[in-house]
């Protein structure tokens, strides 16, 4: 069960581990440099990377300070996870030169609806681990998951902490990048939005550099260094959080990966605006193979008054937006919008990884064992929830992981998808 603790925990003293380690870096690289004739450049480049870590991590530090400072309320979750009750106008959002000492917006008056005058979705409470024991941040303030040494120390890079590797991307041909998908996919047309919902499982994910993701996308400009993502989903990824639990994401980028955005707060950008749900927080429960399913239900749109992307989760609760002026292209519409998911294949020891995406299980096995994408939905011009017609579906590696789709009246346009990855049709 979740508790409130009276006294905030001391703050661990990265510098003391983190600096001593980067320093002995910059000391050796530059060594080993010089000592090579010539090399006067590689040595330099070398003490500028040094030098931009530690910049870097000097910034993650006082971010983390001041989170820990400004809340009102500390929250241990059964999981390990730290939630710090921040004021919503102190959250790290605002950091951005252009929203600086500005306050979350109010809610949009109106929000998509199916066309035609479907029945929405009954609005659900969202667990997760850190709520469990009917834990929430008093109204006012976000939950803001807390940074450790731990996360800093086994990310690869702390210039680049909370941010996807700049070989990642949406093609659908990621043959050489080390991504892999499995996605269904519209495209070709002006959309203001996508819905869906998609079960959650415990993936296993192999490697602490992997991670096997479910997601929307909602993407505008080229495949190039233009590149305008919204996106959200769950995720497992070791590297990041440090388990292997289903977490709850958000991320954003307007420049393919390179240097904008990040994964949930880790950098200023996202606007929350909901007091019981932490994004970066496990999901809990999930989904079981020959059991309950437990799904949740994600819509992105962009309201039509003020032009900022909204997160809402199920018909109820609005978690936050990406306010507009974060991007370019996606500041007008986007142009496709994907569903599905992705792992990493870093091929340990040459051959496949054997982490799973969604169940680990293949399309075919279906229900109860088989992830799954259900009320595949696109937000059109006029603010209306469609199904997403001529949606088409890829597998980078089929016999990895595997998609196939269908529709009925229940479940509107679906697919299921996934795979144990590394399997005899898989080397």
């Amino acid at each position: 069960m979740a508790s409130s603790c009276a006294k905030k925990p001391p703050r661990v003293p990265i510098i003391a581990s983190v600096v001593p380690s980067l320093l002995l870096l910059v000391s050796c690289s530059a060594v080993l440099v010089s000592a090579r004739d010539g090399c006067k450049n590689s040595t330099q480049q070398t003490l500028f990377r040094a030098r931009d870590e530690l910049l870097a991590l000097r910034r993650v530090i006082a971010r983390m300070d001041r989170m820990e400072k400004d809340s009102n309320k500390t929250i241990k979750s059964p999981d390990g996870d730290i939630i710090h009750c921040v004021p919503s106008h102190l959250q790290p959002a605002f950091d951005h030169p252009q929203l600086r000492g500005q306050k979350p917006e109010d809610e949009p008056a109106e929000r998509p609806k199916p066309k035609g005058g479907a029945a929405e979705e009954e609005a659900v409470f969202f667990p997760q681990a850190w709520s469990d024991g009917g834990e929430r941040c008093p109204e006012g303030t976000v939950p803001v998951r807390r940074t450790t040494e731990r996360d800093l120390l086994r990310s690869s890079s702390a210039r680049r902490f909370g941010m996807k590797p700049r070989a990642s991307n949406v093609r659908r041909d990621s043959t050489n990048s080390g991504h892999e998908h499995a996605v269904g996919y519209v495209t070709g047309d002006q959309f203001y939005g996508a819905k869906a919902s998609l079960n959650v499982w415990s993936a296993k994910v192999a490697s602490p550099t992997e991670f096997s993701l479910s997601q929307i996308w909602v993407i505008s400009g080229s495949f190039g260094n233009d590149l305008n993502t919204i996106e959200a989903g769950w995720q497992v990824s070791p590297e990041l959080y440090g388990d292997n639990n289903p977490r709850f994401f958000t991320y954003w980028t307007t420049d393919a990966y390179q240097e904008t955005g990040c994964y949930n707060l880790h950098c200023s950008g996202f606007v929350q605006t909901n007091n019981r749900i932490a994004i970066g927080a496990a999901i809990s429960p999930t989904s079981v193979y020959n059991g309950r399913q437990f799904d949740i239900s994600l819509l992105i749109w962009k309201d039509p008054r003020r032009g900022h992307w909204w997160l809402q989760l199920g018909s109820g609760a609005l978690v936050g937006y990406w306010p507009s002026l974060l991007f370019t292209h996606l500041g007008e519409h986007a142009n496709m919008v994907q569903f599905g998911g992705e792992v990493v294949n870093s091929r340990p020891s040459g051959s496949h990884t054997p982490t799973q995406m969604g169940s680990g299980h293949f399309p075919r096995e279906g229900f109860n064992r088989a992830a799954y994408f259900r009320n595949v939905q696109v937000v059109d011009w006029d603010n209306s929830l469609v199904p997403a017609a001529a949606l088409r579906l890829v597998a980078d590696h089929p016999g990895c992981y595997g998609i196939q789709g269908g529709y009925n009246r229940a479940w509107g346009n679906y697919f299921y998808y996934g795979g144990p990855g590394r399997n005899v049709h898989c080397p």
